[in-house]
């Protein structure tokens, strides 16, 4: 293992018998692995830490953050220097350099809206490069990065926020949750303590039980599927998408087929949230994958969706003996 707590020693690390081998894995926080068995390589945890503000208006600013810094501290961060455009993304666990991997998201906020670009090593070049937001090919849950993990290795970001203090309340419950907090009108600040109280009462804390977030997509449909599901389901959750797609809850579907709070030995699924997977103690990566497959198979068979696995799968059952995997 190797701790990347600067980019000087990039080169020698290449140089490494693993990492020619193709058996490296980049981890940040690894709030969104699971592993089903050892790793047999190099592991490289990414700890490069800084914040940056590199340029600023009266109107936005560009802020750089290295990709070992904690994604939430870099949200209170921003809010605390009165840039905006990051509150709805409060609290998801994880780090700085994960985020354009997984385009993280939540509350009606994608990172791919506030990112510029992305500073990356090149595996192939054996060089540092710069990656604009197009050049990430960014989809739900997913980039270039995700799509060819063996390309790069993120070494900062850099966000373009805004200065205007306006917010974005489309998430029906975070409106809820403001009105329940007594605010009328709500700066960036109360949105992100929002989200934070909704994150915190309906999400288990990782630092007490272990899990690697939403284990599941929301799977997005077609119009004409969406129609049939909602006419059938009255009460099912659907989102409608820019392109006309709809993107429906995972976690409605799973709770619907009776899973939520179930438990198996410590595998189980959480009582607070039917989309996360938790381990109460001793249970093996393989022991969470084939439940998270059980769960999988009976939302298949009751609606006729196959949910698609979140987290990065490090061994057999996933996809993380390929070349070099990257933290999620």
């Amino acid at each position: 293992m190797v701790r990347l707590t600067d980019r000087s020693p990039l080169p020698d690390i290449m140089a490494l018998s693993e990492l020619e081998q193709g058996r490296t894995l980049v981890l940040g926080g690894g709030s969104n692995v699971l592993f089903t068995a050892d790793f047999p390589g190099l592991v490289v945890i990414n700890q490069l830490t800084g914040k940056q503000v590199l340029d600023g208006t009266d109107k936005h600013g560009y802020l750089r953050f290295f990709a070992g810094e904690n994604w939430h501290d870099c949200v209170l961060w921003s809010l605390e220097n009165n840039y905006f455009g990051l509150e709805n993304l409060s609290l998801i666990p994880g780090s700085a350099g994960a985020a354009p991997i997984q385009n993280i998201g939540a509350y009606g906020v994608e990172l791919d809206s506030v990112l510029d670009c992305v500073e990356a090593w090149d595996l192939e070049t054996q060089q540092l490069c710069m990656l604009r937001n197009a050049d990430c090919r960014f989809t739900y849950r997913d980039s270039m990065f995700k799509q060819s993990p063996n390309k790069y290795w993120v070494t900062s970001i850099t966000l373009k926020l805004t200065r205007n203090g306006r917010v974005r309340l489309s998430y029906r419950g975070l409106k809820e949750e403001l009105q329940a907090m007594g605010v009328t009108r709500p700066e960036p600040v109360d949105v992100s303590n929002a989200v934070i109280r909704i994150r915190t009462r309906k999400l288990p804390d990782p630092g007490k039980i272990g899990n690697a977030g939403s284990f599941f997509k929301n799977p997005v449909v077609g119009p004409q599927i969406a129609s049939q599901l909602t006419e059938q389901y009255p009460g099912l959750p659907v989102f409608a998408q820019h392109d006309g797609s709809s993107k429906i809850s995972a976690a409605w579907l799973i709770e619907q087929c009776g899973w939520k709070g179930f438990r198996e030995a410590d595998a189980g699924i959480s009582d607070l949230h039917a989309l996360v997977m938790v381990n109460h103690g001793n249970a093996t990566g393989n022991r969470i994958l084939a439940l998270a497959m059980r769960v999988r198979e009976s939302v298949s068979d009751q609606f006729g969706i196959r949910l698609e696995v979140e987290p990065y799968i490090i061994g057999p059952g996933g996809q993380g003996l390929k070349d070099k995997a990257h933290d999620a």
